[in-house]
């Protein structure tokens, strides 16, 4: 049996102007960190009770791999207080687990404090050290994105639009899975895409390279990453958002009904303030909103309306 070594401690901090309660507030949501947190692209809530969940958690691991996990957590709430172990553990870890803590400063301001305790395997070629820098280096980060989110306050919600299209679907779930699924064959399909690079080194994990044009012609190049679920759910979130965007996640999700079928298309995108002008001179965030609603709905309701052919052709409908 191997051994594990003992414990070892990486802790960080940052200072924002929010209440303790609002940052506490964005850990705990777990489901939203995939629109708040650059390396999250889905997660899924397994389990849950009064004070702790359980979390099956995809985040990207370098420009184009995923790794995927579970974490399990419990929640002190009057404390503020929030600790996770992370399982399983990737070599040259034996264990990993730690603890976030949000604590009022009394100024207007809060503390964060994200702790981190590992232990290395015994035969484990990589030192401690570089593990502790590599933490550090993804939780930095973390933290900075989470000091963006609590900062704005209610203005997040204003920023963020979030909806989602349906469409009934009279044929075979597998069929119009195959139409969403085939997305390196969307140049030949759809008349918005031009040009589309896909690579999927592992079943059912994807990257691609896609130039669109909007309906009223603008052009966007976007990187994204899906997890595709099969037959249920296919998970997206731009690597590479447009300037307009700070975020841009959604999937495709099926849903069997006794006549067919359920397809539908949900975008959450984060409209990044500083880029209205890309818009025209004097747009405001409303106007964003309305233009963004109804450019993502047309292209969505294309390719739903493809798949729809598709499959209702295929069943002979």
């Amino acid at each position: 049996m191997t051994e594990k070594s003992e414990p070892l401690v990486a802790e960080y901090s940052i200072v924002m102007s929010a209440p303790a309660q609002r940052a506490f507030a964005l850990i705990e949501d777990a489901v939203r960190w995939p629109q708040h947190f650059t390396p999250v692209v889905h997660t899924e809530r397994t389990q849950e009770s009064a004070d702790r969940d359980e979390l099956r958690i995809w985040g990207l691991r370098g420009e184009d791999a995923v790794r995927v996990w579970t974490a399990r957590r419990v929640f002190d709430r009057a404390g503020l207080r929030i600790s996770f172990t992370n399982e399983p553990a990737v070599a040259p870890l034996a264990a990993s687990g730690g603890e976030w803590s949000f604590t009022d400063q009394g100024d207007g301001t809060s503390r964060v404090t994200v702790r981190h305790e590992f232990t290395m395997l015994p035969d484990a070629d990589v030192p401690a050290e570089r593990i502790a820098e590599e933490l550090g280096k993804h939780s930095r980060k973390q933290l900075e994105e989470l000091k963006l989110a609590a900062e704005l306050g209610d203005e997040l919600d204003r920023l963020v639009v979030d909806f989602e299209d349906p469409l009934f679907i009279g044929g075979a779930v597998e069929d119009s899975w195959a139409i969403l699924y085939e997305a390196d064959k969307w140049p030949e399909r759809l008349a918005h895409v031009h040009k589309l690079t896909m690579t999927e080194d592992v079943p059912n994990i994807q990257f691609f390279d896609m130039d669109t044009t909007t309906p009223d012609g603008r052009g966007h190049f976007t990187r994204s990453v899906r997890v595709c679920l099969p037959h249920g759910k296919i998970v997206y979130k731009q690597v590479t958002p447009p300037p307009l965007l700070t975020a841009h996640t959604g999937h495709w999700a099926w849903v069997e009904t006794p006549e067919g079928h359920l397809l539908s298309s949900r975008h959450t995108v984060t409209i990044n303030p500083a880029k209205l002008a890309l818009l025209g001179e004097g747009t405001t965030v409303e106007d964003a909103r309305k233009y963004l609603r109804r450019v993502l709905s047309t292209n969505s309701m294309t390719n739903l309306r493809l798949a729809k052919t598709y499959a209702e052709e295929r069943a002979g409908v």
